[in-house]
C-alpha cells in the first residue's frame, strides 16, 4: 500500500464531509465576480475571522485577490440553482447574479438578500497551499436571516436543513 493517498481517493473521502454551500462574491476596482465554495470555516471570534479556500484556476480567484474584499453568502434551502450558476464553468458573471436580490454591506461586495447569513469581509492574509489560496478574512459586517435554513453538500448532492426557504 502506498504512503501517499491518491487524488481520486481523497476527493471521494471529502465528498463524505458534509459542508455548508456558500456563494462568495466580490466587487471593487477589479470588477464584480463570484463562485460557489464549500471550503469555508470559522477561524476565531476575536477578531471575527473566516478562512475561504479558492482554487487559483477559478475565474473569480484573481478578482477576489485584487478587490481585497468578499462576502460569504451562506445559502439556504431552495438556493440549489443559484449554487449551480455560481459553480458552473462558462457562465458569464452577469448571468450568475441574475434572478437573485443583492444588497451591499460595509465592503460593497454583493450580499444575497435571502441568505441564511451574509458575512462581509476584508481579506487580511493569503496563504498558498497546493492548487488553492487560503484567504483569511476579517468579518466587518453581517446580515442574519429572520428564519435561518441551511443547504449542505454531502455525497455529491444538496440537502436542505432547518426552516423551509
Amino acid at each position: 500500500m502506498s504512503d501517499t493517498i491518491g487524488r481520486d481517493a481523497f476527493r471521494e473521502a471529502m465528498s463524505r464531509l458534509g459542508a455548508a454551500v456558500n456563494v462568495v462574491t466580490t466587487d471593487g476596482p477589479a470588477g464584480r465576480h463570484g463562485l460557489t465554495a464549500s471550503a469555508v470555516c470559522s477561524v476565531t471570534d476575536t477578531p471575527p475571522t473566516l478562512l475561504v479556500c479558492v482554487n487559483r484556476a477559478a475565474g473569480a480567484h484573481d478578482v477576489l485577490r485584487a478587490n481585497g474584499v468578499l462576502c460569504v453568502n451562506v445559502l439556504a434551502g431552495g438556493h440549489e440553482s443559484l449554487s449551480n450558476r455560481f459553480g458552473g464553468r462558462g457562465i458569464e458573471v452577469p448571468a450568475r447574479f441574475a434572478g437573485a436580490e443583492w444588497r451591499r454591506l460595509a465592503t460593497g461586495a454583493p450580499a444575497l438578500a435571502d441568505a441564511a447569513v451574509s458575512l462581509d469581509c476584508r481579506i487580511a492574509q493569503v496563504t498558498e497551499v497546493g492548487t488553492h489560496s487560503v484567504l483569511f478574512c476579517e468579518v466587518l459586517d453581517l446580515a442574519l436571516a429572520d428564519r435561518p435554513a441551511g443547504l449542505i453538500y454531502f455525497d455529491r448532492a444538496y440537502h436542505r436543513l432547518g426552516a423551509a426557504a
